[in-house]
C-alpha cells in the first residue's frame, strides 16, 4: 500500500511509540488522526503534522466508534490502523503481605490492551471492508503492538504478559479472518525503547537495560518502531506475523 494520500488512525498517538509512527505516517503522506484518552497529548501531535486529534478510550465501543467516524468526516474511510495504546503493571500473585493481587487490576489491563485492540480492529475492520478494492484487492492494513513480554515476562508481570501474548495470539486468525476482505494484519513485538514512560526511570537504571540488550547495546528509539509499523503497511506481502523488535533481547526473570 502506498501511504501517501491516505487516512490513517494512530492510538495511542498521544504519546511514545504511538507519537512517533503518526509523526512517521504524516512524514510519508497520510492523513493522520490521532487518538488518545489524553485529548491535550493527541492535540499536540496533531498539531505539529497537520493532522487532527481524537479523544478516544479503546475499551469503549461508543468512543471508537465516535474516532472512527470523526476521523472519517475531516480525511476520508481509513485505510491504516496503528494500535499502539496500552497500559502496564507489575504485580505479583502474592504480595509482601501474603495476599493475592486484585483481581481488578489483571482485568484492567486485560481489558485495555488485548480487548480494546480487538474493539478497535472490529471497528475498523468493518468501515474498511465497505471499501473499494486497491491494487491486489488490498482494502487496509492494520498494525498491533505486543511486547517481547508476550514471550518472556518478568516476575510481576502476569497480567502485561497475557495481555500482550493475546494480542499475538490474535493476529493471524485475524488475518486469516480478514483475507476475504483484503485487509492485513500484523503485531510488533518492541523490547526496551527510549519511551518517555522509560525516561522516567533514574539514568543508571537506564543504561543497566540498555547494556542488557545484546546488538546495538542501546535503548530502541521510537523512530525505528514507527519506521518498521510503516513498512509494514508499505510491504503488501507482510500478513499475519509478528515481528520482535529487541536487539536480540530475551528478558530475564527479573
Amino acid at each position: 500500500m502506498d501511504i501517501q494520500g491516505k487516512a490513517a488512525l494512530v492510538t495511542g498517538g498521544g504519546s511514545g511509540l504511538g507519537e512517533a509512527t503518526a509523526r512517521e505516517l504524516a512524514r510519508l503522506g497520510a492523513k493522520v488522526a490521532v487518538l488518545d484518552v489524553n485529548l491535550d497529548n493527541a492535540q499536540r501531535v496533531a498539531t505539529d503534522i497537520g493532522g487532527i486529534a481524537v479523544q478516544c478510550d479503546v475499551t469503549s465501543p461508543d468512543s471508537v466508534q465516535a474516532a472512527i467516524d470523526a476521523a472519517a468526516a475531516a480525511h476520508g474511510p481509513a485505510r491504516i490502523l496503528m494500535q499502539i495504546a496500552g497500559i502496564g503493571t507489575a504485580k505479583r500473585v502474592v504480595g509482601k503481605d501474603g495476599n493475592a493481587a486484585p483481581l481488578e487490576d489483571f482485568a484492567k489491563v486485560i481489558n485495555v490492551n488485548l480487548i480494546g485492540t480487538y474493539n478497535v480492529a472490529r471497528l475498523f475492520a468493518a468501515a474498511c471492508a465497505k471499501l473499494e478494492p486497491m491494487e491486489d484487492g488490498e482494502r487496509g492494513a492494520m498494525v498491533f503492538t505486543a511486547s517481547v513480554a508476550a514471550y518472556d515476562g518478568q516476575v510481576g508481570q502476569q497480567a502485561y504478559s497475557a495481555s500482550k501474548a493475546g494480542v499475538v495470539g490474535m493476529t493471524l486468525p485475524m488475518a486469516r479472518d480478514l483475507a476475504q476482505h483484503g485487509i492485513r494484519v500484523c503485531t510488533i513485538a518492541p523490547g526496551l525503547f527510549a519511551t518517555p514512560l522509560m525516561k522516567t526511570l533514574p539514568e543508571p537504571v537506564q543504561q543497566s537495560l540498555a547494556a542488557s540488550i545484546p546488538f546495538p547495546s542501546r535503548l530502541g528509539k521510537p523512530s525505528e518502531f514507527a519506521e518498521l509499523a510503516c513498512h509494514i503497511v508499505s510491504n503488501g506481502h507482510l500478513n499475519g506475523e509478528t515481528i520482535r523488535l529487541d536487539g536480540a533481547l530475551r528478558m530475564a526473570p527479573r
